[in-house]
Order: C-alpha cells, then structure tokens, then sequence
C-alpha cells in the first residue's frame, strides 16, 4: 500500500495524450482550450456614447460661464445601431445620442440628458443651453478601450465558461480549438448490483454509476455507462479492455471489485496486461483498494474504484479527476482554505476525505464542519455535506480552529483560479 502522495505522483507521471478539435465558440461550454483566443477586432470598434445625451465640441465650451450661457444648435439624432451621422458640424452645434450611439467626426463629449436645459423649451427643442466648459471625453467609450485587435481573450488551459462564450459572440470569435473531451466508459460490478427499482434485501441498486454519469458536464468528460459485470465476467472483462484499445474510449473505470475477495478479479486481469504505470491499494479513507494502471505503449488508462458509493465517490474526485486536469494540462487544482469547526480524529498515516459543510459566518469568516457518520456506507451525511475536507497522512488530530484544505465534490475548484 502507497501513500496518497506517491499514488499522485504517479498519476502525474502516467499522463495520456489527449488530441484537439475545432468546435464553435458558442457551444464551448466546459471545454479546455488548446491554444491562446485572441480579438480579431477592437472594441468597441468605434468611439461611442456611455450615456444618453447631447454630443459637443469641447473647444465650443471654452470660456462659457454661468452668467452667459451659449446656445448650441440641435442638428440631429444618432441612435445605436444606426450609421455613423456624417452631417458638416459648424461651430456651437450638437446632436443628441443615445447610449451605444457612434460619435460623429467633430464632437468628443457628452452632456448627459440630465443636465440640458431646452431652447425655447421642451416642446420646441432647437438649441441646447450650455453655461459652463465642459471637459473632453466626457460619457465617452474609445475605439478599442476594452480589447483591442490581438489581445488575448482566454489563455491556453482554460475551462470555458459562459462569461468566456459572451466575449466569444461580442468579438465575433466563431471557432475555437479545444482539447477533445475523454471518453470514459464505466462499468459496476458485482452479482449483488441491480438496474431495477425494486430489489430484494439481498441486491443492491446501482447507484454509482448514475452518480458519476451526473458529473460530466462538470467534469471534462465523456461518460458511456457499459453496464454491470457479474462475479464470473472475468473474460468479459478481459476483452472490454482488448477492445478499448481499438477504439476512441480513453479510460476505463471500474466501481467494485478490486480488494481480496474470492470474486475481486480487476486486479488480476489488468495485471494480465503489459502496463507502464501501476498501483494497487493507497492509504486513504474512504477508498483504500483503488487500483491505477496505464497500458504500456498506448494512450489508455484504467481505475478501479471501490464498489461501497462513499468510495467511489471519492476517489472519483481524489484520483480520476485530478487525471483528467493533468491530462488535459490545467493547472493543479488549488484547496478552498476554511477554518475547521470541530475536532476530529482518524489514522495517524492515512490521508482521509471527509464529507463535510461549508459556510461563511457574518463577519466574512470561511468554516467547515466535518459531519457526523463518516463511515464510507453512509450516504445521509454526504447528502446533507457540500464539500469535502482533506485532512492529510502524519497527523491523527485536528483541532477546532485549525486551517484545512477543501474540495467541492460536484465541481472542480479550478473555477476559483
């Protein structure tokens, strides 16, 4: 039995390659991007209006004072979305313009509707009234201010997100390159598991693969449920394998199966393949009979989780996933730091997950309570728990107050980098 440490250590270095494709922008949700996205344009693409007003010549203000107020001929309209108004400007003319309008040649700021005052008045309005100098630029959007014509929109090794997919419709970015999503293909095992609602005592309904189906938008992948592999399926398995190496699936998981009872096959047959990487069993709870392997010359990959549902669960999130990120070159996901509500104790020499709750007290402060009913059968505590504490090997107590590293288990923390 390994460490939780050396078992990453090895995940790091067992990489598969994972090849790109060319998607379009707006249904990028959740993929990784390949190479830097840049703007094809600037933007805004012209000086316009960020109010709703009347547009001057700052030039025509100057030396205009309170007790003299100039009149300023009105000699148009510009809208959004219209052409750009190309009427000949003389001096102490202005035009009204709406928020998003394009500034017309001659003038270089904006007097907000609020503060004009009409001549004659609000029903007849020829000129405004302006009885002070107004400064250059005022109210206005520059060409270019927010991204210009090569700047980068999304770096490399991105997850894209739908404030990313706006930006991409704004500069109308219509393509983008994109690691392929993994495909995964799972399998339960086991006489005792069942598809059906009602079950007798003896059964038990397959849950831990619908779990992990649920996580695929979140998590990068591709998920294809192969069904469940009964006691006696060891050929069957054997030639699941054989297959996946001909085909587009990257990895296969398992989910029961891997520790030393009579039918726990897995590890015998993946054995039974010539494999660069391997390991078997890492000291962590819940989840210590997790098996790991690479097939040797091929860019395939297998786990085996532990069947128990808390297991799976979380060496799901603790191994596969992490994988996956590494695989499709994101950065190391980074822990949620929280303040530990109570006590808890576990193994001195093992790396344990715990399901926990997460909040933030009134004064701004983050905390975590580490549930009751830690036991890897009980599911009413990951229920009521919205992240996972990791409290590492070489310490068996931590105490109130203590600082600890966090994980959300239906997402990754990559969103918080």
């Amino acid at each position: 039995m390994i460490s939780y440490d050396q078992s990453k250590r090895i995940l790091k270095k067992a990489k598969i390659k994972i090849k790109d494709e060319i998607i379009k922008s707006d249904v990028s949700l959740n993929r990784v991007v390949s190479k830097n996205i840049y703007s094809g344009i600037n933007y805004p693409s012209a000086n316009n209006a960020a109010f709703d007003g009347y547009a001057v010549n700052s030039k025509d203000t100057v030396g205009i004072k309170k007790n003299s107020s100039k009149q300023f001929k009105i000699i148009g309209s510009i809208a959004a979305g219209v052409k750009p108004f190309k009427k000949k400007i003389k001096k102490y003319n202005t035009v009204e313009i709406m928020t998003g309008g394009i500034m017309p040649k001659g003038f270089d700021t904006i007097i907000p509707i609020e503060q004009i005052h009409f001549y004659p008045n609000k029903k007849n309005k020829k000129y405004i009234l302006v009885n002070q100098k107004i400064k250059k630029n005022n109210h206005v959007r520059f060409a270019g201010s927010d991204f210009k014509k090569k700047d980068i929109v999304v770096k490399k090794n991105t997850i894209i997100q739908p404030n990313h997919i706006l930006a991409f419709k704004t500069l109308g970015i219509k393509k983008i390159k994109v690691k392929k999503k993994i495909n995964i293909l799972f399998f339960s095992t086991g006489n005792e598991i069942s598809n059906n609602d009602d079950i007798p005592e003896w059964k038990v309904r397959n849950s831990n693969s619908h779990y992990i189906r649920n996580l695929d938008e979140n998590f990068l992948f591709n998920f294809k449920d192969g069904g469940i592999l009964k006691d006696h399926h060891q050929k069957i398995y054997k030639s699941k394998i054989n297959k996946m190496l001909k085909s587009n699936i990257d990895i296969i998981i398992t989910s029961g199966a891997v520790s030393a009872g009579k039918f726990d096959y897995i590890p015998s047959i993946v054995k039974s393949f010539k494999l660069s990487n391997y390991f078997k069993g890492v000291a962590i709870r819940p989840g210590k009979p997790i098996l790991f392997a690479k097939i040797k010359g091929k860019q395939k990959a297998i786990f085996g989780l532990p069947g128990n549902p808390m297991s799976s669960a979380a060496c799901f999130r603790f191994f596969v996933h992490p994988y996956l990120e590494n695989i499709l070159g994101l950065d190391t996901e980074n822990p949620v730091k929280a303040i530990l509500k109570n006590n808890f104790s576990k193994k001195k020499n093992f790396t344990r997950f715990a399901k926990s709750k997460l909040n933030t007290t009134k004064n701004g402060k983050i905390e975590v309570e580490v549930l009751k009913g830690q036991e890897s059968f009980r599911i009413k505590s990951f229920v009521k728990s919205n992240i996972w504490t990791l409290l590492p090997s070489g310490k068996s107590k931590f105490k109130k107050g203590e600082l600890v590293d966090c994980f959300f288990p239906n997402h990754s923390n990559q969103s918080l980098i």
